[in-house]
């Protein structure tokens, strides 16, 4: 016979809550434990449905169960927040997790793999980098404008004119402030680096994923966006259609309608904001791309008239829209992108 049993756990960093179910409603025992005795709770039980947040070391925790033969589900945190009842306690989050999983219309969150989370984890350090880039980039022309050296707009201007600047005695730079500025250059440099180097990780981990080759050609999907797709998504075969994806992605327009009234305002905004950037931003240079091409494609030809009436940034969206779903077309059917000559 099946279990029904369901355990509910609250992470935490060194004390998880643990709340096991065998009915619907009723919590029948419940555990504090600590981070070495979790798994051993675990060991010589029946087989059940271990139900956790999808937070921080969720994914790690979720694998490691599965390992023990149950099988781990990951809720979505704000989600769950709703079936929160009284004063927010370990207690009352492990039976809100409880609740919440009764709810059909709440879509779990997948167990990321190994590779996955290695993927997702350099575009963090990238991103992480290339602000700290841009923020040391941007003061150093800002200290440099307060002293009257203007540098034209663009990080590839700032280093160069920097360092003439601060090699030249006659520059009239004060020579206290030489040494700092020197080494504020040294800093981009070395960040530049980093962000190179990872780059080339992301490269060599793209060549052993199949997925990452169709998606590169889909106009406006890169390298970074194909990687980040395949870190954050993992199955594309769990979304029905092309247009859940794009829902997933947050490029849908978010409804208000009652009645016979449909109102479709600005999109939901839901999901991963970094792969949304990355979305948008590739649609972006389809869009200036378009500009210069002579005979543009059908999708191409589209967003350009769209522009036309919906003007440029509305237009990226949307196409970021119609990217996503193409996407979408691509990974699950295994079909490289073809381009579609313009009707005469």
């Amino acid at each position: 016979m099946p279990n029904d049993t369901l355990i509910a756990v609250d992470l935490a960093k060194s004390v998880f809550e643990v709340a096991v179910s065998k009915r619907p409603g009723k919590v029948a025992e419940r555990r504090r434990l600590s981070r070495e005795k979790f798994l051993a709770f675990f060991v010589n039980r029946p087989k059940a449905t271990v139900l956790m947040e999808a937070c921080g070391s969720a994914h790690y925790w979720g694998r490691e169960i599965e390992r023990l033969g149950h099988k781990a589900v990951l809720l979505p945190p704000h989600e769950v927040r709703p079936y929160v009842v009284g004063n927010k306690t370990d207690r009352t989050d492990a039976k809100g997790i409880l609740e919440a999983y009764r709810n059909e219309d709440i879509r779990p969150v997948p167990v990321k793999s190994v590779e996955q989370q290695t993927l997702a984890s350099l575009h963090r350090l990238r991103s992480s980098w290339l602000a700290e880039r841009t923020a040391k980039i941007n003061t150093l022309r800002g200290l440099l404008r307060e002293l009257g050296f203007v540098i034209p707009v663009g990080a590839q201007h700032v280093i160069p004119r920097a360092s003439v600047l601060i090699e030249d005695a006659d520059s009239g730079l004060p020579d206290t402030l030489r040494p700092a500025l020197a080494d504020v250059c040294d800093e981009i440099r070395d960040l530049e680096k980093r962000i190179r180097r990872v780059e080339l990780q992301i490269e060599a981990l793209a060549q052993q994923t199949p997925a990452v080759d169709l998606l590169r050609s889909v106009p406006g999907i890169g390298l970074l966006t194909a990687t980040a797709l395949v870190a954050s998504v993992g199955n594309v075969q769990r979304f029905p259609s092309a247009r859940h994806f794009a829902s997933y992605l947050g490029l849908t327009p978010r409804e208000r309608s009652s009645g016979s009234k449909r109102r479709l305002g600005r999109i939901s905004k839901r999901g991963d904001i970094y792969l949304r950037m990355l979305l948008i931003h590739g649609a972006r240079a389809t869009l200036w791309h378009a500009k210069q091409m002579k005979e543009p494609d059908r999708l191409r030809e589209w967003a350009l008239r769209l522009e036309k009436t919906a003007g440029h940034n509305k237009a990226a969206v949307a196409l970021a829209n119609k990217l996503a779903r193409v996407a979408w077309a691509v990974w699950k059917h295994q079909r490289r992108f073809e381009p579609v000559a313009q009707a005469a």
